[in-house]
């Protein structure tokens, strides 16, 4: 594995690969890495032998009051874990690499960015796609794989590689999670033991939802309810959203339809850590397709 730390040098490599008629899959993360992260890194090597990943914590997507300076990180252990995961190249740049003395380009999208994290976290969104933007301009990847748990962003970047024509498959790779259904993240570690199992009460009270759709509920505002009478038992948790939607665009129907694919999403405080998390279900029934 080699660790790059510049634009022009990760560029360079980027298109020898290209040269020699290879293919790139690419992971960009924020470091402080997990089996979350690994399993992306794993994931890659399914789509090309070539593979890249980023670390990098980038200051654009956090807000002045958000934690951009105290977000945990651990490069010693980074490298090992993407050398132990066969990555090929590890691009870690800082932030004046990024973002120069005199930058001054933004990215911003519309309807997608606008609800559930985007209402919480307003300029969040816009400071992803530009990241993303410069990333995939840097390293020229071929299929570039995030996970599911940031289902939003998912969302974001599949709209902007659309836009700006970015020639790069969009992979989602479904969420790792701790035996007590706890989403893998690195803001995990701000938990202590005890908010840890606390905080399975997440799985829980979607999982009460997807069973309510497979037995027959359609209403969004019902399925919602579900999700927050569940929440509700511990008694730390403060909610931001508890929503049903639908996957595509996360517009929000009154009822939902047979052949709807339904992304319950959350976001949640338990103590000072903000916790999200989502999870697909389909709804059954006739075969009909909203019109």
């Amino acid at each position: 594995m080699e660790i790059i730390n510049t634009i022009k040098e990760m560029t360079e490599i980027s298109k020898e690969i290209m040269r020699k008629g290879k293919e790139i899959a690419f992971v960009p993360t924020m470091g402080f890495l997990h089996e979350g992260h690994t399993t992306l890194f794993d994931k890659a090597k399914d789509f090309s032998e070539i593979t890249v990943a980023s670390l990098f914590v980038n200051p654009t997507q956090f807000a002045p009051n958000e934690d951009y300076a105290q977000y945990p990180r651990n490069l010693e252990k980074d490298f090992s874990l993407a050398e132990k995961h066969k990555i090929d190249y590890l691009f870690v740049p800082d932030a004046l690499e990024i973002y120069p003395i005199g930058f001054s380009t933004s990215i911003s999208l519309r309807n997608i960015t606008e609800r559930f994290e985007g209402k919480f976290r307003p300029s969040h969104f816009d400071g992803v796609a530009l990241v993303v933007a410069k990333l995939f301009n840097i390293v020229k990847p071929d299929f570039a794989i995030f996970g599911q748990k940031d289902y939003q962003q998912t969302l974001v970047i599949k709209q902007m590689v659309k836009d700006l024509n970015f020639d790069i498959k969009i992979i989602v790779s479904p969420t790792v999670r701790l035996e007590n259904g706890l989403a893998m993240s690195s803001r995990n570690s701000y938990l202590s033991e005890k908010e840890k199992e606390e905080a399975a009460i997440l799985y829980k009270a979607m999982e009460a939802a997807k069973t309510a759709v497979l037995n027959g509920e359609r209403n969004r505002k019902k399925i919602n309810a579900i999700m927050h009478q569940v929440l509700r038992t511990v008694s730390g948790i403060r909610l931001d959203y508890a929503s049903a939607a639908l996957s595509t665009d996360l517009s929000e129907p009154d009822l939902f339809f047979p052949n709807d694919i339904i992304v319950l999403l959350l976001a949640v405080y338990l103590g000072k850590t903000r916790l999200i998390d989502n999870s697909l279900v389909t709804v059954f029934g006739n075969n009909f397709e909203r019109k």
